[in-house]
């Protein structure tokens, strides 16, 4: 006895097989981001998913039988289920991109883009919905083909989706009759309407491997940063370094609200007047694992000269001179290699570590000095020798009422950054060469200030040593262009085998899918040894001719073989070119999908796209009678 299946019992499986798979998919992505399995979140995530599907278990079971009604070929009606499962996830995708937007906007989550967000939404939702078409293909295909359909071979399904079927079909030796709601002998453009949806669906499920290769380059970049950070820590972190100043102790007065004069002990600080710094970065590479960590020494000389004239607001007889101390202030004191002596007025003076005051910073040395009015009226000049060692960036504070800083390094890749950029620099191979100058009119800050009152963090500048292995950066944003790969991919072996009229399985379609997300592991592995652009041509020309001699095979053509081997070639050489751009890759870009766009519109211009029974637009009638010519 033939088995009934119900239309609530064919949807509920649906809807408890694809909250399966997606409650899956979420639980793997979470896992990889926090490193941590736990039993019970998958089931708690299933659960949620099951809930927050419910709209699709109710549209299902409404639809189905509407679908059922009002369609006779059974190809329509795959081909109405697979459009109706593509069209549920679409509510569900605006809701994922609208709230990735909106965390964006207040939270700068850094999430992804609106459009990418409902790329990957589409593509977990519909892929975990046709994978749950698959596993329930015979009972669904049972449901629309009225129950008469064979149980014992998926054959039967295969010939009539894909193949013109006759009156009887034979399967393992074994007579059906053609059922009461019998499919046209006009179906090849059901056929290929139902390829193109299945094609399409694969394309967005095969972007779902593309999140976990995101997830894996995040976890390898972020694993370089660690080796670096603790690299870093150990040899000594980014440098900021100060020019030499003056803390000297002053007693202010003020009225209180009894009329009485009190005296309040603060500090002043004293800036140099002229200051000239010149210095040389000398890199260093040390390999850790199979990362280098980028780290450098300095060899820098600080010269200038203090004269000072007190502002009308500083009382001159209430400033200590005597107990003054010159200052200094870097970021890590592990980066002193040698001892820092100044010659102050003539005076070779030691430094030793300690501030009176953290208004530059709170680490630095510092040495006590005896002055006199008279001779802070007077210039009194200082110089100093300063060897430094770091990591990444050297940055500096302008504590002058006039500087001049110049860097130099034979490391010929540099970014320099912070407030103020150099006026003049020189990068070639061999290095770069950069100065800054400064004076007071663009300073937001006076010679002599009080203490809490110092406003100049926000003046540093400086360079930043940039490491030439971005390759994490830019196996990234090969990534994002993963659905040209795919789609681009996918439709060349589908126009080529409606032209050769030689289906690829969708089976094939996965495996070719499979090989182009492959593509990816390889760059990403490949190129954390050596450089990206030469880990890019070896990864994409063992794509390229994994998927060629795969066409070659299946279609049996070197012809075709080569065909694939020119396409998928320019396609990645065209890839690779928007990648190594910045400013006009949105232009470049934009060209070439035009000009791909334009060739696959003239590959195809010769497809029948309605199958054997249409003729230059026109149906054919097959009920008319053919007339004579009179």
């Amino acid at each position: 006895m033939k088995k009934e299946y119900s239309t609530l019992g064919t949807s509920a499986r649906i809807w408890v097989l694809t909250a399966f798979f997606t409650a899956l998919v979420i639980n793997v992505c979470l896992s990889i981001n926090a490193h941590d399995f736990n039993l019970g979140v998958p089931v708690i995530i299933f659960v949620v998913t099951l809930i927050c599907r419910t709209p699709v278990l109710i549209t299902l079971v409404l639809t189905l039988k509407f679908i059922k009604r009002i369609f006779s070929s059974i190809q329509v009606r795959c081909f109405s289920l697979l459009a109706l499962l593509l069209l549920v996830t679409l509510p569900y995708a605006l809701l994922g991109a609208s709230a990735s937007v909106i965390s964006d906007i207040f939270y700068g989550s850094g999430h992804l883009a609106f459009f990418e967000t409902m790329v990957i939404v589409i593509g977990v939702l519909f892929g975990s919905a046709l994978l749950a078409a698959v596993l329930l293909a015979k009972r669904i295909f049972n449901y629309l083909y009225d129950n008469t359909a064979p149980d014992d071979s998926f054959q039967f399904i295969s010939q009539t989706l894909f193949h013109n079927t006759s009156k009887t079909h034979t399967i393992m030796e074994t007579s059906y009759s053609t059922p009461p709601n019998p499919v046209p002998a006009s179906n090849q453009p059901n056929r290929i309407l139902i390829k193109g949806l299945v094609t399409g669906g694969l394309i967005l499920l095969m972007l779902i491997p593309t999140v976990f290769i995101n997830s894996l380059i995040s976890e390898r970049e972020k694993r370089q940063k660690e080796v670096v950070k603790e690299v870093s820590s150990k040899w000594a972190n980014a440098q900021t370094l100060s020019a030499p100043f003056l803390v000297v102790p002053y007693t202010d007065t003020f009225v209180n609200s009894e009329g009485k004069a009190v005296a309040n002990k603060t500090k002043l600080l004293l800036l140099a007047n002229d200051l000239n710094v010149n210095g040389k970065i000398i890199p260093e590479q040390r390999p850790r694992s199979i990362y280098k960590v980028l780290l450098y020494k300095t060899d820098i000389s600080f010269a200038g000269s203090f004269k000072v004239s007190l502002p009308q607001d500083i009382q001159a007889a209430n400033v200590d001179y005597a107990n003054a101390r010159l200052c200094f202030t870097l970021s890590d004191f592990k980066g002193i290699e040698e001892e820092i002596y100044v010659n102050f007025n003539g005076q070779k003076l030691l430094m030793s570590p300690g501030l009176p005051v953290d208004d530059f910073g709170n680490i630095g040395l510092s040495v006590p000095v005896s002055l006199t009015a008279e001779q802070m009226a007077g210039s009194m000049p200082f110089s100093m020798q300063v060897k430094i060692k770091g990591s990444e960036e050297l940055h500096f504070t302008p504590l002058a009422a006039a500087s001049k800083y110049t860097l130099s390094s034979a490391w010929p890749n540099a970014s320099f950054n912070g407030e103020s950029l150099p006026g003049e620099r020189k990068i070639s191979d061999s290095g770069f060469v950069a100065s800054w100058n400064f004076n007071q009119a663009n300073l937001p800050f006076a010679k002599v200030m009080k203490t809490n009152s110092a406003q100049v963090k926000s003046m540093e500048f400086g360079v930043s040593l940039v490491q030439t292995a971005d390759q994490y950066d830019k196996t990234m944003r090969s990534v994002k262009y993963a659905i040209l790969f795919i789609g681009l991919t996918f439709a060349f072996f589908f126009i080529i085998e409606l032209m050769q009229k030689k289906p690829f399985h969708p089976v094939q379609y996965v495996l070719v899918g499979l090989a182009l997300v492959i593509f990816y592991t390889l760059l990403l592995s490949i190129s954390e040894y050596i450089l990206f652009n030469h880990a890019y041509i070896i990864a994409s020309l063992a794509t390229v001719l994994l998927i060629s001699f795969y066409a070659k095979a299946h279609f049996n053509s070197w012809k075709t073989g080569g065909i694939f081997f020119t396409l998928l070639g320019c396609l990645y050489g065209f890839i690779f070119i928007l990648i190594s751009l910045e400013d006009t890759a949105l232009l470049v870009g934009s060209i070439g999908l035009f000009i791909v766009l334009s060739l696959v519109m003239f590959a195809s211009r010769r497809i029948n796209w309605y199958g054997a029974n249409a003729d230059d637009g026109r149906q054919i009638n097959h009920n008319q009678p053919p007339t004579t010519d009179q």
